[in-house]
């Protein structure tokens, strides 16, 4: 059977939610006749029934063109950046009003690569199809006021220029030239362009005839690397340090604990070419021991004193240990560094392992040793794993997870010594006279902030040690702070002040702070977006919950399909999602527009009704008056 056109009639009080998951579902996803109509068009012909109209007409097929061209292809910056070529690629997606409807993306080929074809506003662009951090499908993500944010960990692209403008990841997408020629929409690329989905912003090179200023960032994390690009791409032709105490290169952290057999240098952000080309000095293997900020010095532990016009403080936290009797035994480790976890991976296959603290960094190793340690035993403070960050629900949830997996939890006792044989360790005994046999223990009981450096100084500083920053940063006088040790003012919380963590929060803080060292004015703006990876199952969330008094789920967390609201009183605060979609991404997205849903309104009957859960097979065709085949 051959179908021109099919009249879909839904019950008015459900046309709106359920639009969308028809044409998914009936229109892309199934074998009926009827599978690949796009929707034309809506009517509504009285109060009592609402059509949808989808049409035989075919979806436009791409057509592409080589020409030759003598000129150059400017950088989306504009900054006059060009690459030279022999020939330009143009794809022809099809006519104006058909290739998209507004508000939404889709990937697009021209000729051996891709691209994200956007159309908002009435108006088309086009960028790269991947996220420049681990090559997520944009085109899954959440397109929402000029920018798209990634489904996985929420990088945010500009869609025009291409621009990251949130993160993780360091490198903005290709931009590729779209015009409108005869009501068609045209992309233009260079082949040079597809050799990579990265961009690389245009930064300046190192002048000191014209810029004296020294600009010092102490720490070697992202925070760091972030900021040191942002000073060369804010055109500062200063004398940029970067000081680490770690042998390496600024590396992604976050892996150690989820790869623990990768390399220091197959983690590495940059090159050391790259810092040389961008004239970004690294001293490795030096930590800074002293900081006079009315002096403005900085004395390494090499003897070195440095003066700087502007230092940011980005040293990053120090793994806590416990000091309890046999702490000195061998095969007792903490995770900091890729060394801890190379040896950590190599040592762990057949031994009996012990994880002290049920953190997310804990679980993770926990899902890493299951298959490969002769036992795994993870020791926790709350009987549920997680329940101050997720709930009870979803920890139960994990923690059920992990003990199928044959992790087993001690949670009502707490470790009183360790137990060794010539110098290496055997057990681990606790305080109700339990004793669990471990050939290997890693410690994750928290970390501490790295600013010991500072106790002589006036730099504002809490209790903890985190450094007191505003919301541009700063701290004091040309003193400035980033990363997980500043405590910085949120705005999705009335601008209450915060420590918090996160790879991507690291970022956003170099960014700012280095803007704002450069006498910009501009307020750290963001909202958190973390994720965890146990299992092969990634739980993703975002936003910021000191505590919550009602944790409202949508889906099943025993199916692990679920997106949670976190509520203190009637104000979301986070939001946790589990399974496929962009869930979280979106939820981000509503929180940085405060566009969020009050707790009230998804309490509420009429948004319980249109909830995905109960976008069922069931639900969807008890809802459909008739559908219409017309031949």
């Amino acid at each position: 059977m051959f179908c021109k056109a099919v009249k879909v009639v839904f019950r008015p009080d459900v046309f709106g939610p359920l639009l969308r998951q028809f044409v998914r579902k009936y229109n892309f996803h199934t074998k009926l006749p009827y599978r690949n109509l796009p929707v034309m068009g809506v009517t509504v012909s009285s109060n009592r029934e609402k059509k949808v109209f989808l049409s035989r007409k075919s979806v436009p097929q791409p057509s592409f063109a080589s020409f030759s061209t003598t000129g150059t292809l400017t950088t989306d910056t504009g900054e006059g950046t060009s690459v030279e070529s022999s020939t330009m690629i143009e794809v022809n997606v099809g006519q104006y009003d058909d290739c998209l409807q507004d508000g939404t993306m889709r990937t697009i080929d021209i000729g051996e690569g891709k691209a994200l074809l956007v159309r908002e506003n009435g108006e088309y662009s086009a960028v790269g199809h991947k996220c420049t951090h681990y090559g997520a499908p944009l085109s899954t993500g959440h397109l929402s006021n000029g920018r798209v944010r990634c489904p996985w960990h929420g990088a945010c692209f500009n869609v025009k220029t291409g621009d990251i403008e949130d993160f993780p990841g360091l490198d903005s997408l290709p931009k590729f030239e779209v015009v409108i020629k005869n009501d068609n929409v045209i992309v233009r690329a260079h082949p040079e362009q597809f050799t990579s989905h990265k961009r690389v912003k245009t930064m300046v090179k190192e002048d000191t005839s014209c810029d004296k200023r020294v600009f010092v960032i102490i720490g070697g994390g992202g925070a760091a690397m972030k900021a040191a690009e942002t000073l060369r791409e804010e055109e500062f032709r200063g004398h940029v340090i970067m000081i680490t105490k770690e042998a390496h290169l600024p590396y992604d952290r976050p892996i150690l604990s989820k790869k623990l057999a990768a390399t220091a240098d197959s983690l590495k952000l940059r090159s050391m070419e790259f810092l040389k080309d961008h004239d970004i000095e690294l001293m490795t293997n030096t930590e800074a021991t002293a900081l006079d900020n009315n002096k403005k010095t900085v004395t390494l532990s090499n003897g070195t004193v440095l003066n700087y016009d502007s230092v940011l403080i980005a040293t990053g936290g120090k793994p806590r240990s416990l000091s309890i009797p046999g702490s000195d035994l061998e095969n007792i480790f903490l995770l900091r560094s890729p060394e801890d976890a190379n040896q950590i991976a190599s040592f762990v296959p057949g031994k009996n392992v012990v994880i002290m603290g049920t953190s997310f960094i804990g679980m993770e190793l926990a899902s890493n040793f299951a298959d490969k340690a002769a036992s795994v035993t993870c020791v926790g403070r709350s009987s549920i794993p997680f329940a101050n960050v997720l709930g009870e629900k979803i920890g139960a949830m994990l923690k059920k997870t992990h003990e199928s997996k044959g992790v087993k939890f001690i949670t009502d006792a707490a470790a009183s010594s360790f137990k060794g044989d010539s110098g290496k360790l055997t057990a681990v005994c606790f305080n109700n006279g339990t004793e669990v046999p471990a050939d290997i223990c890693i410690q994750g009981v928290g970390v501490s902030p790295s600013t010991d450096f500072l106790k002589n100084s006036s730099v504002p500083q809490t209790s903890r040690g985190d450094v007191i920053v505003d919301k541009y940063m700063n701290a004091c006088e040309g003193v400035f702070a980033a990363g997980d040790i500043a405590h910085f003012p949120l705005k999705m919380l009335d601008w209450e002040r915060v420590t918090i963590g996160h790879w991507q929060i690291s970022h956003k803080h170099g960014l700012t702070a280095a803007r704002n060292m450069l006498g910009g004015n501009e307020e750290v703006d963001t909202i958190p977006f973390f994720w965890t990876s146990q299992y092969g199952k990634s739980i993703r969330y975002c936003g910021h919950a000191h505590s919550f008094d009602d944790v409202l789920i949508d889906g099943s967390v025993d199916e692990q399909k679920f997106t949670a609201y976190f509520a203190k009183g009637d104000k979301i605060l986070a939001v946790a999602t589990m399974g496929p979609g962009n869930a979280a991404a979106k939820a981000a997205d509503e929180m940085f527009e405060g566009k969020m849903r009050s707790a009230s309104e998804i309490r509420s009957v009429n948004f319980r009704k249109n909830c995905s859960r109960y976008y069922s097979d069931r639900f969807l065709a008890s809802q459909v008056a008739e559908i219409i085949i017309a031949k």
